[in-house]
């Protein structure tokens, strides 16, 4: 595979600057001037380089005044979910203690102009029946809330109680017709259940048919809580398990037969880079998978996006663009347990990226799943 161009191979004249901007930056249909910007730019770098104003102030200088980027990978937490994590005893203070203001500061900050909200782990996998309907409609109805209170600030991808279908299809409906929210936000498994289980059928078929965008978020498996005393489930395990609902979606037959549910995966897709030649062979050492992917289990990967939420870093990025390409992979910044400016950052201290593919990182590739952000 080709292997895409990175900034060390760009001429110093064309790679990005400090502040992070692309020289193509459009912004709702008006061109930024590209005269006004090396300016304002070189005179930001020139004080950074004279000590006057931090090398980070340049970067927020010019988010702040032309915000543009597009986070799929931002958390809520809406009041009636953070009342059941006390009852219940899960979450954390980041979780806990967010607030709409804390999310549209780090937005600003980084030149954010939408975040497309989710609900976190363990969504509503801690509970299920009347109870876990209840607090999916709840969830989703803040959301939307709080998209129309702030108008282009936000999109929304709904909750739903996926091991329960027929409280699925009536939130999925309600969600994108009643409420107008942007998409379905699904965890990687669902009690030792992943994506491509048999018993989600029913729900993928309506996915499928609506041609949803589905984002999905790692959750630990009941098969592996406190496997290791040392290693907490989200340093390790959750993006394991992603790359164990990819492959589940990919060998289960329903990446060939959903074709219209366009996924997005978290924190760069977890191990799925790093075991490609693993994914790629298994049809082959077991034959009976062919029929799953009859162009072969790359031509299925290449088609699902990737996040960059806590994987904004030369190893990750280099690893996940060798096998995706850059058109499938869009910004995510898992706020508030980690900021945008830090995503921002570290893309371009990783060298991997030129500046058109760092545009289109944080909005070009979004558009197409997002239409509607455009305006």
């Amino acid at each position: 595979m080709k292997k895409h161009r990175t900034e060390k191979h760009i001429a110093p004249s064309l790679r990005g600057c400090v502040c992070g901007c692309s020289n193509t930056l459009s912004l709702s249909g008006a061109a930024l001037s590209r005269r006004n910007f090396i300016q304002g730019a070189a005179g930001a770098a020139t004080l950074a380089a004279a000590g006057i104003i931090r090398p980070q102030d340049v970067l927020a200088q010019t988010a702040d005044t032309k915000p543009y980027r597009i986070d799929v990978h931002h958390h809520l937490s809406p009041p009636s979910y953070i009342a059941a994590s006390v009852a219940n005893n899960f979450g954390d203070g980041p979780m806990r203690n967010w607030t709409p203001e804390k999310s549209l500061a780090d937005m600003d900050a980084a030149g954010v102009t939408v975040a497309m909200l989710s609900i976190t782990q363990p969504g509503v996998n801690f509970t299920s029946g009347e109870p876990a309907r209840k607090l999916a409609r709840e969830c989703n109805e803040y959301a939307a809330k709080l998209i129309a209170d702030h108008p282009g600030r936000f999109g929304g991808f709904a909750m739903i109680p996926l091991a329960d279908t027929e409280g699925s299809l009536k939130e999925i409906a309600y969600a994108l017709d009643t409420l107008k929210l942007d998409g379905i936000g699904l965890l990687t498994n669902y009690h030792d259940k992943w994506l491509g289980d048999p018993v989600f059928l029913p729900v993928m078929e309506e996915l499928n048919r609506r041609k949803v965008v589905v984002y999905t978020h790692p959750a630990t498996a009941d098969c592996c809580v406190n496997l290791v005393r040392t290693e907490p489930p989200g340093m390790i395990e959750w993006g394991t398990d992603t790359t164990r609902t990819i492959a589940d979606i990919v060998f289960s037959g329903n990446a060939q037969k959903f074709r219209d549910i366009r996924w997005i995966f978290s924190h760069a897709g977890g191990t799925m880079p790093f075991l490609i030649e693993r994914l790629i062979r298994h049809p082959l050492l077991e034959p009976k998978y062919k029929a799953t992917v009859p162009d072969g289990t790359l031509a299925e990967l290449t088609r699902f996006y990737y996040d960059t939420a806590q994987t904004a870093n030369k190893a990750a990025m280099s690893a996940l663009s060798a096998v995706i390409p850059t058109s499938q992979i869009v910004f995510g910044t898992d706020f508030p347990y980690r900021t945008s400016i830090e995503h921002v950052k570290g893309l371009r201290s990783s060298g991997v990226f030129t500046d058109a593919q760092l545009t289109e990182i944080e909005r070009g590739n979004a558009l197409k799943l997002l239409p509607r952000l455009a305006v």
